[in-house]
């Protein structure tokens, strides 16, 4: 038989039932378009990780008051707030291992400039805080070293609250009010979106021995620094140096369940992401599994069904010469095209209804974004040929050995 006869009768076979073709290729529909949807869903997602750990450099490591929490769980911010000592700063910087120690006061207050009002988040921060969290000066300059050791009244704007205040004026060498203090801008940050789910644009950050001057305090938010060789090492040492400046004693099965601290580093963000796609990856592929699984059937089914409809026709295929080979591959052809057709369909579905959660999303998140995932779809699609090339068998080779005589006797 000819391919494009055979192509011809297999399509044939499946359009001449519409109703029944689709309800039997409905399996493979969920199947194929559960996989594309979900790794659509998974792609944006990794997008939106991705984008909120891109501003901590690939050596940064932070540290900040609080605690992992017992028996590893979700870490839990404490009440002792003021854990990070300035002390611990300076001792911090006599470690060999981490460079680039960068101590955080967050200050509370608004921004106020004639008559206009922000209120973003102000941020202490000596100059090595730039080169942790990759920072950048589009207008002006960032803040140096003669900045922090002068405690200067001047401030960098984030792109976001520099357009609150100043529209299209520009604001390098104006004064304005922060904190109820009179400050000089020397700088606006290039724009970098949303991090950590919050806005870094709506930010101000002025020199850290100013914030510490304005706070009154000897105690930090956070502090950044940078790894010199391994991140392991890196973070034993800190924790070391923390646990005895705080007096805390480690249980004898290495439990962090004692310490007021945590230590994250770059890598351990990228763990995260990891994990998450691991597990996601398992659960499409159960989905995927399950819904292909019972579409088979349904498709096993039906050409079961199909070949008891056709007798008469098997047997008059053979009578006329038509060989074993002849309709085990016709009937095979037509399972698979149930299925191609069925992951195609499953395919567009897949792919609409990703683009439906995008828009719904951003609502909510503006960093998501619309993603596909177009190694998942061929793999679906190969999924979806396979499943009519396995439970398609059956149907076709029972077909095949239908006796030619017993065929046509068939009513």
């Amino acid at each position: 038989m000819l391919i494009s006869d055979l192509f011809k009768t297999a399509s044939k076979g499946v359009t001449v039932n519409k109703s029944r073709s689709l309800l039997t290729m409905l399996g493979i529909i969920i199947g194929v378009g559960a996989v594309v949807l979900m790794t659509g869903i998974g792609k944006s997602m990794e997008g939106v990780i991705l984008g909120q750990i891109s501003i901590i450099g690939p050596d940064t490591m932070v540290i900040m008051p609080g605690s992992q929490g017992p028996e590893g769980g979700p870490a839990s911010v404490k009440s002792s707030f003021d854990a990070l000592k300035i002390s611990d700063v300076t001792a911090l910087k006599k470690l060999k291992t981490i460079d680039k120690i960068a101590p955080i006061i967050f200050v509370s207050g608004e921004a106020v400039y004639g008559r206009e009002r922000a209120a973003p988040q102000i941020t202490g921060a000596p100059p090595e805080y730039f080169g942790n969290h990759v920072l950048e000066a589009t207008q002006g300059r960032l803040t140096d070293q003669s900045d922090e050791d002068s405690a200067r009244n001047v401030v960098i704007l984030g792109s976001d609250t520099a357009n609150d205040l100043f529209f299209t004026e520009n604001p390098i060498g104006k004064r304005i009010e922060v904190a109820n203090r009179k400050f000089t801008v020397v700088g606006v940050l290039k724009p970098v979106g949303t991090q950590f789910f919050q806005n870094f644009d709506e930010r101000i950050i002025m020199p850290f021995s100013t914030a510490k001057n304005i706070m009154g305090r000897n105690y930090v938010d956070m502090i950044t620094f940078q790894r010199i060789d391994d991140f392991d090492v890196a973070k034993s040492d800190v924790e070391a140096l923390l646990r005895q400046r705080h007096g805390i004693n480690v249980p004898e099965d290495g439990s962090t369940d004692n310490d007021d601290f945590l230590v994250r580093t770059s890598a351990q963000a990228q763990d995260i992401l990891g994990s998450v796609s691991l597990g996601l990856t398992i659960f499409i592929t159960m989905v995927a599994g399950i819904s292909l699984f019972v579409g088979g059937i349904g498709i096993m089914n039906i050409m079961l069904v199909v070949v008891s409809e056709r007798t008469h026709e098997i047997g008059l295929r053979k009578a006329i010469g038509a060989k074993r080979m002849d309709i085990l591959v016709q009937f095979l052809v037509e399972a698979v095209l149930l299925t191609i057709i069925g992951g195609v369909i499953g395919i567009i579905c897949g792919i609409g209804f990703s683009f439906l959660i995008a828009l719904i999303t951003q609502k909510f998140l503006s960093v998501y974004s619309f993603a596909i995932s177009y190694p998942s779809i061929g793999v679906a699609l190969l999924m979806a040929v396979a499943t009519g090339l396995i439970f398609g068998m059956y149907p076709a080779n029972q077909a095949s050995k239908l006796s030619p005589i017993e065929a046509l006797r068939y009513e």
